[in-house]
């Protein structure tokens, strides 16, 4: 879904302390049909690494940290940064950190 206006929530914001081993995924629920679009916030000092997919094991694997010659399908949220990203609908979501821990609100909604 394509959307131009300003960032408009459309379920809770949830709270994720990101660590080095990945807590726990949980939901993102929507309340809308389209809460496609999550707006994450990493108050913490350290890069986290996000893990999105359709169950929690998935978002989980997702969520490793790349390390040298090691690809994989962590997003970094770098410290202090606010990003709107898009997944599908009430994704699963985790994050890792390489060292440390940092505060993740992510909020489900639509727009930029």
């Amino acid at each position: 879904m394509s959307v131009s206006g300003a960032f408009t929530p459309s379920g809770n914001t949830v709270m994720i302390t990101a660590a080095v081993s990945a807590p726990n995924a949980v939901q993102i629920t929507s309340t809308t049909l389209g809460g496609g679009q999550y707006r994450v916030v990493n108050n913490g000092a350290v890069t986290a690494f996000i893990g999105i997919g359709a169950n929690a094991t998935i978002a989980a694997t997702n969520s490793n940290a790349p390390t040298t010659g090691v690809n994989t399908l962590a997003i970094p949220a770098l410290a202090g940064t606010i990003e709107i990203l898009s997944f599908q609908p009430n994704a699963w979501i985790t994050a890792s950190t390489l060292n440390s821990t940092a505060t993740l609100y992510i909020t489900p909604g639509d727009g930029l």
